[in-house]
């Protein structure tokens, strides 16, 4: 189904979309290069239905605004999120080519050290940072609430 707004997953285990991330963003020499092509990771999201742009799916701790839904399908949990800031998008698609279409133990399991990892905390600022640490959490909440489901 095309205009299914969550995020199918690319690669078949979080740990290998972490990896796949890494790859991707060593392939560019400085953070301008690495923060357009995270921005256009954001771009290619799947449409988020302006219906669910409220404060039921708000992620609160974000300077921008991010909403972000979650279905549980087949024991797997996949996700879609948005925000108004392009290079929010961006991060969480990020956090989606992860965590989306996981089962709740291996998102459990995937601890967000990786955002610290490929050195995106630090090359981002602290309300940015701050508020990809919340979205983290929200996945992570979502999956605690699902495991064993």
């Amino acid at each position: 189904m095309t205009d299914d707004p969550f995020l199918q997953p690319e690669e078949t285990s979080a740990a290998a979309a972490v990896a796949a991330i890494g790859e991707d963003l060593d392939l560019f020499d400085d953070w301008m290069d690495r923060y357009q092509f995270i921005i256009e990771m954001g771009r290619k999201l799947p449409a988020f239905p302006e219906t669910w742009a409220d404060d039921a799916h708000r992620v609160p701790g974000c300077q921008s605004r991010v909403w972000m839904e979650a279905v549980h399908r087949d024991g797997r949990l996949f996700f879609a999120g948005i925000s108004d800031a392009a290079i929010v998008s961006g991060l969480i698609a990020l956090l989606l080519r992860v965590y989306s279409g996981r089962t709740p133990e291996e998102i459990l399991a995937t601890d967000p050290v990786f955002l610290k990892d490929l050195g995106l905390l630090e090359a981002l600022s602290t309300n940015r940072g701050n508020g990809i640490a919340a979205m983290a959490r929200k996945v992570r909440e979502v999956a605690a609430r699902h495991r064993g489901a």
